[in-house]
Parts: C-alpha cells; structure tokens; sequence
C-alpha cells in the first residue's frame, strides 16, 4: 500500500455516528458525530462536517470540524477549513481564509512525554545543589527546617 493511499472514505450524503479506528489515511466528506483515533491521517473533505473527540497522527482539514483534536504530527487547515474547539500538535499550517477559533497547543508530543518524565529528577538535582549553595553560604543553616538551637 502506498504511503499516500486512502484506505476508507465516507462519501458526501453519508451520515455516521459512533467510533472510527483506522491505520494509513482516511477521508470523510459527509457528516460524522464520535470518536476517532488513528496513528495515521484524518482527510477532512471541503463540504463533510465532522463533530467529536479526534486522536490522530496527522490531520488535513479543507471542511468543518468541532471538538477536540490531538494530532501526533501535524494538522493542517486549508483556506476552506474551519476548525471550532482545542487542537493540540506540534505543527500547525494555516493557510489563508482558513478559520480557527478555539484553544491552540503546540509541543512536542513525543519529547514532551519524556520531558515530562526527566522533569522531577533534575528538580530534584537542583534543589540539591541549591541546598549545598546554601550551606556554604551559612554553614550554621540546616536544611531540614529545624531551628537552631544552642549558642
């Protein structure tokens, strides 16, 4: 199968409702109400209207789409494209005309997993280094909060 081919396709006039999982590229063109999730590409045709919760690695949008959207990759919005809601991706291409109106996150979903995951440890080597600063600084300090006692 070629890396650009379309595996399914909801034509125009068609109505769905429900969950839609699916690997390599699919392009809807009528109206679907749900759920979508796929590593691969969401097509979203000019005149399909598409409402739900949508996790995908990639989505080209040239219709109307309502909800929330992760995309792993990339999201795409042509000039006919209107996307209402949150999308979050590390790419975003807008062409002009296109209409976004909602809430916009950009990172990166892969590295930011792992930053997420590395985060505490360097905190937890630089409060550490903050407390030996610390007590060379005031070496009648203690770092556990205690007070002082003697004199």
């Amino acid at each position: 199968m070629a890396k650009d081919e379309i595996n399914a396709f909801l034509g125009a006039g068609t109505n769905y409702q429900g969950k839609l999982f699916f690997e390599g590229s699919v392009r809807i063109d009528g109206n679907f109400t749900g759920e979508i999730k796929s590593e691969g590409t969401l097509i979203v045709g000019k005149e399909a209207k598409v409402h739900g919760q949508i996790l995908v690695g990639q989505l080209i949008l040239s219709g109307f789409l309502e909800g929330d959207i992760q995309a792993a990759k990339k999201v795409v919005i042509h000039k006919t494209g209107n996307l209402q809601g949150s999308m979050n991706a590390p790419c975003l291409v807008i062409e002009e005309g296109a209409v976004l109106e909602g809430q916009v996150c950009m990172n990166q979903s892969q590295a930011g997993v792992k930053v997420e995951k590395e985060a505490p440890k360097k905190n937890e080597k630089l409060l550490e280094k903050t407390k030996m600063a610390i007590a060379e600084q005031h070496p009648d300090a203690q770092d556990n909060g205690a007070e002082k006692t003697g004199s």
